[in-house]
């Protein structure tokens, strides 16, 4: 347990980053998923460039490491590329 105020402090500061963190990697999978299931050319093409943001932003914040939104971009592209 902590016994100073800042590492108290610190542990409430923990806990609202890592849940606002995990709702930016859950909306972003969700995403992700979405752009795979679609056929439709169009709409991939229309949701490439905002998961491709979402993705940047997570790498930004070190929510994901930058190398792994460079291949899931790059997967992605493939993908809607192949539609």
């Amino acid at each position: 347990m902590a016994n100073h105020k800042s590492s108290e402090k610190r542990n409430r500061q923990i806990e609202v980053r890592k849940e606002a963190n995990k709702y930016y990697a859950k909306t972003t999978r969700n995403a992700l998923k979405t752009l795979r299931g679609t056929t439709n050319k169009e709409e991939a093409v229309v949701l490439l460039p905002k998961i491709t943001s979402m993705l940047d932003r997570l790498a930004k914040k070190n929510i994901i490491h930058k190398k792994k939104a460079s291949n899931l971009k790059s997967s992605l592209v493939k993908n809607v590329n192949s539609l």
